[in-house]
């Protein structure tokens, strides 16, 4: 976050308020909100970060930071509250809600999404207004994470209908089809994308004879509570998922927890799947040194490093990363209680198809007899794929292998690249299959039909 400048009050250990300045506001919500400002007395020490305003520059800083520092407490706290709403302090979550992975623009003529290519050291949101700019954000993985693309799907469709200038349905559903099956070739294994789509579909078709003014408006409806059911899926997954954290919780010990790539709040609408359980955690009044999140590194795209690292640290989750070859060591070493992953695609069966490395893992988790956990929205159980043998794998460009993270290319010009994107983890090596219903287990084929899936 260089070049930024924020004032923030921090309220302190002995119940008075902190107002200070800072370039890494991320900072310091991790460090307040987990009460190790260490260069204060210990009397008097910053624990909770409840307010903050961002300027363009440090004097306009300094200068508003001088400013609150002569108001009273009773004029800070009506700051607070008028900021906050009905007197709600700032937390970790609304700062997350600044980088939500994408949302529709106030005019609802564009989609803006936070461009996850550049995280963890820029945020920086982007506008996609026409097909060619949400197509090429869902390849080129500037949105990504089953849930968050399946939204972000639903909002184009909305948006770009809109621009039809058809009036007569027939003619505006065939730009609409045409319009659905190029979005559906970005990304062929993320089921939630032809979900998404499909049910964009049903809402035109079934409303066509209302006229295609009302259809338009009812496709912007439609796309929201896409939305809303998935941060509530995304809630219910991370309910059961600290059902299992607390099974695990011994005093003076942190539960020690292994994820892979992101299946977080940058992959979903809020809390994330597989990082929902820690989320949960926090809101039932967990610190974050309750918990130890070790974070696979995710070759070749680095999504752990860059994208799930920064999430659970600077929720102010004790996170440790690693690189994927060292997954052995850590279970070997009694550190790893439970893993949770996310998925894109789950058959019939309980195969599960997740990003490249997934399946490594569960072999590794199975040989150490830890438990290992896929956190699945029901929108991903695709019932009509039989086995994982019949879930297609997208291959990848071989320069994000061979030169995409480095200064210089790091392997021979003219060398075949291996770079699929997904694997499939076999049913029977995992655990237990965590969705919005319920918790499912092998025999995945009648646990899905007992949760009412089938």
């Amino acid at each position: 976050m260089a070049d930024r400048n924020f004032i923030y009050i921090a309220e302190c250990s002995d119940g008075s308020w902190y107002t200070g300045w800072t370039t890494d506001l991320q900072r310091r919500i991790r460090v307040h909100n987990s009460g190790r400002g260490a260069r204060y007395t210990k009397s008097r020490r910053p624990v909770k970060l409840i307010y903050w305003e961002e300027y363009p520059t440090e004097k306009q800083a300094r200068s508003r930071e001088y400013e609150i520092k002569q108001l009273s407490r009773q004029e800070k706290e009506k700051l607070v509250r008028a900021a906050a709403g009905k007197g709600k302090e700032m937390s970790v979550e609304q700062f997350f809600d600044k980088v939500l992975s994408v949302r529709l623009t106030e005019d609802r003529r564009a989609l803006d999404i936070i461009d996850q290519t550049l995280l963890p050291g820029t945020i920086r949101r982007i506008r996609l207004e026409t097909k060619e700019e949400i197509w090429e954000a869902i390849k080129k993985l500037r949105v990504r994470g089953a849930p968050a693309i399946g939204v972000t799907a639903a909002y184009g469709m909305a948006v770009l209908s809109e621009q039809f200038e058809e009036t007569s349905f027939d003619t505006f559903y065939e730009r609409f089809k045409a319009l659905k099956e190029y979005l559906a070739s970005s990304r062929p294994t993320a089921v939630n994308l032809f979900w998404a789509l499909n049910r964009m579909d049903e809402t035109a078709l079934s409303n066509r004879e209302k006229g295609v003014a009302k259809v338009k408006e009812l496709l912007y409806a439609e796309a929201e509570a896409i939305r809303e059911e998935d941060v509530a899926i995304s809630r219910n997954i991370g309910e059961i998922g600290f059902g299992l954290l607390k099974k695990l919780k011994k005093d003076g010990k942190p539960v020690g927890i292994m994820t892979h790539c992101n299946a977080g709040t940058l992959a979903t609408a809020k809390y994330g799947t597989a990082t929902a359980p820690m989320y949960t955690a926090l809101e039932q009044g967990w610190a974050g040194t309750d918990m130890h999140v070790y974070c696979d590194e995710t070759r070749p795209l680095l999504q752990g490093a860059r994208l799930t690292s920064f999430e659970l640290h600077s929720a102010g989750i004790t996170t440790t990363l690693q690189c994927d070859n060292m997954a052995s060591q850590l279970m070997k070493s009694g550190k790893i209680d439970i893993i949770f992953v996310g998925c894109d695609r789950v058959a019939a069966n309980g195969d599960a198809a997740n990003k490249i490395g997934t399946s490594g893992l569960a072999i590794l988790a199975r040989h150490y007899g830890i438990p290992f956990y896929v956190c699945a929205p029901s929108s991903t159980i695709d019932l009509k794929t039989a086995t994982g043998e019949q879930i297609p794998i997208e291959m990848r460009e071989p320069d994000e292998v061979t030169q995409m993270w480095y200064k210089e290319r790091m392997a021979p010009e003219g060398i075949e690249v291996f770079n699929p994107a997904f694997d499939v983890t076999d049913h029977s090596l995992i655990t237990g299959m965590i969705t919005e219903k319920g918790l499912c287990t092998d025999p995945y084929g009648e646990s899905f039909r007992e949760i009412g899936l089938c």
